[in-house]
């Protein structure tokens, strides 16, 4: 014998019918811990803020002048 049972809802329905807990609001507010986190790091990762870090492939020489090793 088979039996073929289709229940036709939404995702949010199927957790309330299922007792789990709705974790939406958890999921906004970590994404937007994480989004702003990743502004904060981009401002680390421009161009000038590594020329500014002292890159440590580019050196000064005795002579005072840059070399790349």
């Amino acid at each position: 014998m088979k039996v073929n049972i289709e229940i036709d809802c939404t995702p949010m329905e199927a957790r309330q019918f299922f007792g789990l807990p709705d974790v939406q609001p958890m999921q906004t507010a970590v994404m937007e811990k994480l989004q702003q986190q990743m502004m904060s790091n981009i401002e680390k990762v421009s161009p000038e803020a590594l020329m500014q870090s002292g890159s440590p492939s580019i050196r000064k020489s005795p002579s005072g002048s840059r070399t790349c090793s």
